[in-house]
């Protein structure tokens, strides 16, 4: 079998690729073992994001009297908590498969291995293409943590298909999908301990987006450990345990469970990619802003090269490799500068652009300013008045450089700041932008307004 593009996963990245390759006219193979969907559908954003709806909302019918309301006594019940998430997930899974399988491209479920740079063994058969892209995904890590792997434990793709809430749940990780989860089970009555690694969670974001939304965790009953060094695991008396050190004392917390949310890796350890000489760094798959890899005909997307593990980005990434896998000239780039992610978490974290720690370790000159919205009227109006936003802008030209904020909405209103840094827009811009009053919105014009009178003076 001989195609112009042969895509390895039918995910977010592997779809988007082989839409625009064939678009362009090329003959288009999609190869993918199953099951059919790709992560963000089957199990990670489509699905969480259903069951944190039903925590919110029981999260928000606690709050009855603090609006004048009379108390209610809401009780969660988690099979028909993921009833609802399951009837939402088969018709995202059966509308991509329904793409996927569309006349224009060939579909076939099976695994494959590279046999050479140009081919790819698929079962009993061959796969010949002139380019292929890589858009396999990712899986669940597993981490050196003694005992661990003995005792065993759930990963996030597990604990998604639970139908009965633990009494309680040992949570390892300070991510997106651990603190997401940890707030979940929390909220629908499970006694939760968080354990990070790192001085706060959210590792990779500023500390100040990170602090409200521990404060949040902590207010809700959780317990939260972060700067720890997790030592061991085992089971005692039919209990899960994990002994860590934490502020110079050895510590032990147990649970019913234990949920492992340490992070993924690129799932490519069955491509045989050594063997075609696709170089890798610590189990990445290294590509050029063009998507390429070391080899001209190969290129690799999504969470495989490790550049952003987000969806729209990893659509991104496919729509460039998808061109570029079919073209000689006047090849297309993916732009890293708006690069934004979203934690659905209470109170949510939104960032677009670059973050004081990049700033910082890269040398690049800012300006930054932030306003709190316990401190904006109507957030006050709505109770919701934990976190902050903050902008960072070139300090000559006021262009903003990045935008974040943690706090109600905050997957909504980073959208503002993205559609401005599209168009290279400045503090003044944002600053001059009308904006309804009250709302939300217009909170993000007091640190505009700040920034733009010490670079232009009013």
């Amino acid at each position: 079998m001989e195609f112009d593009v042969a895509i390895l996963g039918g995910g977010s990245a592997g779809y988007a690729a082989a839409s625009v390759a064939e678009s362009q006219g090329a003959s288009v193979v999609i190869i993918d073992p199953g099951p059919l969907g790709g992560l963000c559908i089957l199990h990670g954003c489509m699905p969480t994001k259903t069951i944190l709806r039903s925590s919110d909302i029981i999260s928000l019918t606690r709050r009855a009297k603090e609006f004048g309301l009379l108390s209610v006594e809401a009780k969660a019940d988690l099979a028909a908590i993921n009833d609802r998430k399951n009837k939402l997930i088969r018709e995202f899974a059966d509308y991509r498969i329904e793409q996927l399988k569309n006349p224009r491209f060939t579909l076939i479920e099976e695994k494959a291995e590279f046999i050479s740079p140009h081919e790819v063994q698929v079962g009993n058969s061959t796969v010949r293409a002139k380019s292929f892209i890589i858009a396999t995904g990712s899986k669940v890590a597993d981490y050196p943590i003694p005992g661990l792997k003995e005792i065993g434990y759930l990963t996030s793709d597990d604990i998604l298909t639970l139908r009965r809430a633990p009494e309680s749940l040992t949570v390892l990780g300070g991510g997106a999908v651990a603190v997401e989860l940890a707030q979940f089970f929390q909220r629908i009555g499970t006694s939760v301990s968080l354990l990070q690694r790192s001085k706060h969670i959210l590792s990779q974001a500023d500390e100040d987006l990170a602090r409200p939304v521990e404060d949040r965790f902590r207010e809700e009953g959780m317990n939260l450990y972060t700067d720890t060094k997790i030592l061991k695991a085992s089971v005692e008396k039919q209990r899960y345990v994990i002994y860590f050190e934490h502020e110079g004392k050895k510590k032990r917390c147990e649970a019913e469970t234990i949920l492992q949310a340490l992070g993924r890796k690129p799932n490519i350890d069955e491509l045989n990619l050594e063997a075609v000489g696709v170089q890798t760094k610590n189990g990445r798959v290294i590509v050029d802003s063009k998507m390429r890899t070391n080899l001209k005909n190969i290129f690799a997307v999504g969470d495989v090269n490790g550049i952003h593990e987000v969806v729209h980005f990893a659509i991104q990434q496919g729509e460039v490799a998808g061109y570029n896998a079919i073209q000689t000239n006047s090849l297309k780039k993916v732009d890293n500068r708006l690069k934004a992610t979203v934690v659905f978490t209470d109170p949510a974290v939104a960032s677009v652009g670059l973050n004081e720690k990049e700033c910082q370790s890269a040398n690049i000159d800012y300006l930054v300013a932030s306003h709190p919205f316990s401190d904006h009227g109507k957030s006050m109006c709505l109770g919701e008045t934990h976190g902050h936003v903050k902008i960072l802008c070139d300090p000559v030209s006021g262009e903003i450089l990045g935008g974040h904020i943690v706090g109600p909405e905050a997957g909504e209103l980073i959208h503002e700041i993205i559609t401005l840094m599209h168009f290279q827009g400045t503090v003044k811009d944002l600053m001059n932008i009308p904006h309804y009053h009250p709302t939300l919105a217009e909170i993000l014009t007091y640190p505009a307004e700040e920034l733009a009178k010490k670079i232009f003076g009013k």
